[in-house]
């Protein structure tokens, strides 16, 4: 059998036989290059077969001769089919340049047709991006290294940063000098907990190039908080509490409030804890003294620290209160109200005007200034009813101590709303028992601690004095076309409401501003 005879037949067998091939350097096309610059360009190409044999490396071969290859100088980037891409570095300005694709399996090398560029006089700079360091809160530190200037004089550098992708120097950036090589830069003006990507740049008369993009996080800051305006619900108690905004990117793992009767408390004073996390809280605050003021403050902790609210301030509850004459009350709280615990007797006014005491009938019911009696002109009375006034004292606003004023209609209504409408909340202000009140006293329980009492009042026509014992007549400071005052009866449990002449005399309680 001839030779050729022989080559005919395995050349049959490989084509008529499935999965049998001859194996064979690859194919490989040469990509067009682009982007060239005066010492880079940007070019690869596509292994089209591997030859039936793994294609183990690929890049492109290049130089200033004809058909370069492996020989000479080439990029390495990757293995296997497929296209890639290769960057072409380190070039000469204004140079002719040839390149080539190729492939490597084991059965040789496998070149792409050759293509031809000429590398640009100037180009921008080239230069690469520093990673991050020194990362707090609100900065960090990076910088660059200008490996090329492109051909011309680089008149800016530094970095720009955003929080969105491929940030330019049309973002916030830093200017650090002049000329080729490593510099670095410092980052400021950041917000906590936010990602930041970041490019070096360099700028030269043909623009700006920028090196690649890195990225950083900043650390986790403080939680904020607001607090809440608190209040007393007592002599020793308040309530607070505040609202958590900003968790600062770490989780809050404790909140509340911390108070002192010095400005600014810390956690290192008293404080409550309310939990954690974001969002609104309330604070219940034991544990003060009487009539004293004290500052609080929310507070919100994270693994970064501890966050405060604003300062703000409050006074709790007196126990007494003292008029003009020295003479002294209790202080009860209804509700979000202060009131003295007793009817006023006191003969001047707060400012240290005399209340004229007016014993006469016909004097009474003429008069036209600030005046005052005891019940039956008897001082006694006074000392357990309190004393009774005209309008006209009440309508002065120095009637009561400073700090208090005579309630307007309003702040009754309030109080009667209160302690559930009109019925029964005549029964709940009245003293318990028939020691002042005549019988029945009905519905008297006193359960507000008010204690009212049937001072009865003083007419305005004739001076006349009646119902001791059976009504009890507050003022208001308030008037439509006479002044308004409540009324609270023996034999009813409700509170009335009514107006009259300002001449008369009734009692007076007063309420806290």
């Amino acid at each position: 059998m001839t030779r050729s005879y022989r080559f005919l037949i395995i050349t049959l067998v490989v084509l008529l036989v499935p999965g049998c091939h001859f194996k064979r350097e690859p194919k490989v096309t040469t990509a067009e290059v682009t982007e060239i610059g005066p010492n880079t360009a940007l070019t690869g190409g596509e292994v089209t077969h591997d030859g039936y044999v793994d294609v183990i490396v690929k890049g492109v071969c290049y130089g200033t001769k004809k058909s370069p290859d492996i020989e000479g100088t080439r990029t390495t980037d990757g293995y296997g089919e497929g296209p890639f891409v290769s960057i072409l570095e380190e070039l000469t300005p204004n140079t002719l340049y040839y390149v080539r694709a190729y492939a490597i399996n084991d059965e040789g090398v496998g070149y792409g047709s050759q293509i031809t560029f000429t590398t640009t006089q100037y180009g921008v700079p080239v230069l690469t991006t520093a990673n991050a360091t020194g990362i707090t809160q609100v900065s960090a530190v990076s910088g660059g290294n200008i490996s090329s200037d492109g051909g011309l004089e680089v008149t800016e550098r530094g970095v720009c940063w955003s929080t969105s992708r491929n940030p330019t120097t049309s973002n916030s950036r830093t200017t650090n000098g002049e000329g080729t090589g490593p510099f670095t830069s410092n980052i400021t003006g950041l917000t906590g907990n936010t990602t930041y990507y970041v490019r070096a740049y360099a700028v030269n008369e043909e623009g700006t190039g920028y090196g690649q993009e890195v990225s950083f996080k900043t650390n986790p800051v403080l939680p904020s908080v607001n607090t809440a305006v608190p209040s007393a619900t007592g002599t020793s108690t308040g309530s607070g509490g505040g609202t958590v905004t900003a968790e600062g990117g770490s989780p809050v793992t404790a909140r509340g409030v911390c108070w002192s009767t010095s400005a600014n408390p810390t956690i290192s004073n008293s404080r409550t804890n309310d939990g954690g996390g974001p969002g609104s809280f309330a604070s219940e605050i034991s544990g003060l003294s009487p009539n004293t003021t004290y500052h609080v403050r929310a507070y919100a902790t994270n693994s970064v620290g501890t966050a405060y609210g604003n300062d703000v301030t409050f006074t709790t509850d007196p126990l007494t209160v003292t008029d003009n004459d020295d003479n002294s009350y209790s202080v009860i709280r209804l509700g979000n109200q202060l009131w003295m615990g007793e009817n006023l007797r006191t003969t001047t006014l707060n400012d240290d005007a005399a209340i004229a005491n007016v014993t006469g009938g016909t004097a009474w019911s003429g008069s036209t200034t600030p005046a005052y009696c005891w019940y039956n002109n008897t001082a006694g009375n006074g000392i357990t009813y309190g004393a009774l006034y005209n309008w006209h004292a009440v309508n002065s606003g120095k009637l009561c101590p400073t700090g208090w004023h005579v309630p307007t209609d309003d702040e009754w209504y309030t109080l009667v709303t209160f302690l559930g409408g009109e019925s029964p909340s005549g029964g709940k202000l009245k003293e318990e028992g028939t020691a002042h009140w005549q019988a029945p006293n009905t519905g008297a329980t006193n359960e507000s601690d008010f204690t009212a009492l049937p001072g009865g009042w003083r007419r305005g026509d004739n001076g006349a004095f009646e119902s001791l014992g059976v009504y009890g007549y507050w003022w208001t400071s308030s008037e439509l076309t006479n002044p308004w005052y409540r009324r609270i009866w023996y034999n009813d449990d409700r509170t009335y409401r009514g107006y009259i002449e300002p001449d008369y005399g009734m009692s007076v309680r007063c309420i806290k501003n």
